[in-house]
């Protein structure tokens, strides 16, 4: 079954701004890791490149726990959060997954067998 990504940036007044929605938001984070079923990996972290801007990468098990997640508690505190610190710009992209693989094979050189013969 295709995994499916979210990607997004939010992008921030100020890097104090940004610094306190990570801060704030890192219970919510571990929570939905931890306590919703299906998810693999949520997180909101800081840009090393861009001192105003969160970075968002989740990868759910498929399209219903993402759709779950969206009632979840740890959801409504995630908005609610995030709408009180200063947002100025967002982006956000969902894809669905069918196939994966590690980015490296064990020589060190990308995966031969996911990419083909490199």
């Amino acid at each position: 079954m295709p995994q499916v990504i979210v990607a997004a940036r939010l992008d921030f007044a100020t890097q104090e701004d940004r610094d306190r929605a990570v801060a704030l938001t890192a219970p919510v984070q571990l929570g939905t890791r931890t306590e919703e079923p299906g998810c693999h990996a949520y997180c909101f972290a800081a840009d090393p490149c861009v001192p105003t801007r969160i970075q968002v990468y989740e990868l759910w098990e498929d399209r219903a726990s993402l759709l779950t997640h969206f009632s979840h508690p740890y959801y409504a505190q995630m908005v609610e959060v995030l709408r009180g610190v200063g947002i100025v710009d967002t982006w956000n992209q969902v894809w669905e997954a069918g196939d994966h693989g590690p980015v490296y094979g064990g020589d060190g050189k990308a995966n031969a067998d996911f990419f083909g013969a490199t």
